[in-house]
């Protein structure tokens, strides 16, 4: 539930525990409490709540929510969300008591690809506006404000990449009731935080399911390994018993390389929590305010043997309903969809990221631009991704040109990636997407100034020959044939990628001015777009792409209409020759990967279509499959044929890029086309 609040509505303040800290390390985690009297008969009772920071509320000793990692993740200095949740039946007449843990999560804790922390603020701060409505007709207000209190307790550590560390023996019973005895607590203070308060657009992160491990083993190391069959995102809940002081470690991993975890892949990432025992009798744990992406775990410090129910995994994501299944007589086919199903649910956490596990869970806006087609058809992901694209356009710079990762922490670090083709354009590209699938104009009036101020800043970069030939760019990212540690170096010419996408975007951006009645600018962009398309012709297709040598060039001219009529014959051929040189193996990285089957199909090529669905040699689609994997993988030959792993950087096996073939299992092979919503 959410009541959109208007600024004035707004009575209570951000508060911060009033006590210095040690910001360059993850301190343990404040907890804020205020005792309060309500004098008389409870009608309704409603908790609006933020933070600064990930929390967890209580009323009275009971949560207010099984909400997970609120209030989510936004380009905080802009947008902050915040919750509403009915307490009515936990609020009572008389004495209450509220508490509030707070957390480092996105604001304060490790964040970007390369970490470092305080990313948004080096203090963490709670928004509480608790509504009482009495059935006389009073209303009773409490508020985060200068009488609360605050202390610390046995989460000594939560961080979104290294994990938390908890000690079960300062927890404090009763610290969220009435009664407690807080006075070693510390006070707190006011704080400022100017980001306009939004209501959540998007559904909140949740525990979706348990899942029990399919194996307990050793390492040839001797560690206990357990295999959860699957490989997912959430993190590890634990029943034990043992004497008080031990402690537990769990370490996490996608993979196992020589029956060991293998966590090169995590990069700077710990993906470690550690529970301390209090040692009275049964004790359940689970982490609070981290996740993890794996399938495996390494669990040290356990006392006693360890039995199949003693840990589960826990699934958590944005809490979406299904809307897409697939079925066919292939199993390995069944299982590439479900290793796309899975890959959407770990990495559709509040916001669309890249990969769960390594130091990113970023947002990067290349893997959604290519996967959302795909996306809509399993989920419905409107809130989520409008949420996203909020931000997009809030963090878009003042000449349009738009940070690779939304929200935004990298463009400080790396400022020269914030106009890459094909990660850009997905300020036109996503918007027009869900405007397909969900035949909602109001998400392109709401992106259209965002649509309009990336294609302009493209126009400026192109000039007037309509070439985009400078700046940086990804190119056809992880192609097949690029070493190791030079993912960029694509087959196809980055630049030649780059115009394509210049007139995609040019060309989607006039029918959504359309679609929005804006007649002159749409008039305006489809006439540019024109002119782009002849300019690509001159420099680029001259000859119809016969000389090409690369599969994504030939894709993306004739996915986005760039050829002449009497081009598009000899352009199918040379990519079908391209294709069958490669034994009907991929030769596509990230740009040209979700168009070439569909490409081939609207060709009446549908049989080398079908042939590269079925190829099962590296690189494939079912290449990951034979090697038993359950998501989808970052690179094709994450795992090289020998076995060994692949020695580049880029090392995700939960990556939902190459996914983006689901629309065309939906659209060809079952046959379920998408119905524009405009002409």
């Amino acid at each position: 539930m959410t009541d959109r609040k208007r600024p004035n509505d707004w009575t209570a303040a951000f508060i911060t525990p009033d006590w210095d800290e040690d910001v360059t390390e993850s301190q343990p985690s404040p907890h804020l409490r205020r005792e309060f009297d309500v004098p008389g008969e409870i009608a309704s009772a409603r908790l609006n709540i933020t933070a600064l920071g990930v929390y967890q509320a209580e009323i009275n000793g009971q949560r207010v929510s099984e909400d997970v990692l609120r209030p989510g993740w936004t380009s905080y200095r802009h947008r902050l969300c915040y919750q509403t949740y009915d307490v009515t039946a936990t609020v009572r007449s008389g004495a209450n008591a509220i508490g509030v843990v707070v957390a480092d999560g996105w604001a304060r804790g490790n964040l970007g690809f390369r970490p470092r922390r305080n990313r948004y603020t080096d203090r963490l701060a709670l928004l509480a506006q608790l509504e009482i409505a009495l059935a006389d007709g009073r209303e009773v207000r409490v508020v985060s404000d200068g009488s609360w209190r605050a202390a610390t307790g046995p989460i000594l550590a939560s961080d979104l990449y290294n994990g938390e560390n908890y000690d079960a023996r300062l927890e404090m019973p009763g610290w969220s009731s009435i009664g407690f005895d807080e006075r070693n607590w510390a006070g707190v203070q006011l704080f400022n935080w100017p980001a306009a308060l939004v209501a959540p657009m998007g559904p909140p992160v949740r525990r979706i399911e348990a899942v029990d491990p399919v194996k307990i083993g050793k390492s040839p190391s001797g560690k206990t390994i357990l295999d959860f069959g699957q490989n997912l995102v959430g993190r590890l809940r634990m029943r034990v018993a043992g004497e008080g002081g031990m402690q537990i470690t769990l370490r996490h991993a996608e993979i196992l390389e020589d029956g060991e975890l293998f966590t090169k892949a995590l990069r700077f990432a710990e993906a470690t929590d550690r529970y301390t025992l209090k040692g009275d009798g049964a004790e359940e744990w689970e982490p609070e305010f981290t996740f993890h992406g794996f399938r495996y775990a390494e669990v040290d410090g356990w006392p006693g043997e360890m039995n199949p129910g003693d840990l589960q995994a826990v699934v958590c994501h944005s809490d979406m309903r299904r809307t897409g299944w697939f079925r066919c007589s292939n199993d390995d086919i069944n299982r590439l969809h479900e290793n796309i199903v899975w890959s959407l649910r770990g990495n559709f956490l509040d916001i669309p990221t890249d990969c769960p596990q390594r130091s990113e869970h970023l947002g990067w806006t290349g893997d959604i631009q290519v996967f959302a087609p795909t996306a809509c058809l399993l989920y419905d992901v409107s809130g989520v991704l409008r949420s996203w694209l909020a931000d997009l356009a809030s963090d878009q710079l003042p000449d349009g040109s738009v940070p690779a990762v939304i929200p935004d922490v990298v463009s400080e670090d790396m400022p020269a990636i914030s106009s890459a083709a094909g990660w850009a354009d997905a300020a036109v590209l996503v918007p027009w997407t869900l405007y397909r699938h969900y035949g909602d104009a109001g998400i392109l009036e709401a992106q259209y100034r965002s649509m309009r101020a990336w294609v302009d800043h493209v126009r400026s970069l192109a000039g007037e020959k309509l070439v985009w030939d400078s700046s940086f760019q990804f190119g056809d990212w992880l192609d097949p044939a690029a070493p190791p540690d030079k993912p960029y170096n694509a087959r196809a010419d980055r630049h030649l990628v780059a115009t394509a996408y210049f007139a995609r975007s040019t060309e989607v951006l006039s029918r959504a001015a359309a679609a929005l009645g804006h007649t002159d600018e749409a008039r305006e962009y489809a006439e540019l777009a024109a002119r782009i398309k002849k300019a690509f012709h001159e420099r680029y297709a001259a000859d119809g792409l016969r000389s090409s040598g690369s599969q994504t060039e030939i894709v993306l001219a004739l996915e986005f209409g760039l050829l002449t009529p009497d081009h598009k014959p000899p352009a199918v051929a040379r990519l079908v020759e391209l294709i069958e040189q490669e034994e009907y193996r991929l030769g596509t990285g990230f740009l040209g990967t979700p168009g070439i089957c569909q490409v081939l199909s609207d060709h009446g090529r549908e049989d080398v279509a079908y042939a590269l669905l079925l190829q099962r040699e590296c690189p494939s689609w079912l290449y990951p499959v034979t090697r038993g994997a359950t998501t989808i993988w970052e690179r094709w030959d994450a795992i090289q044929p020998d076995g060994s792993i692949n020695p580049g950087e880029m090392l995700s096996f939960n990556h939902y890029a190459y996914g983006a073939v689901g629309a065309w299992l939906y659209g060809e092979v079952a046959g379920l086309q998408l119905v524009e919503p405009v002409t």
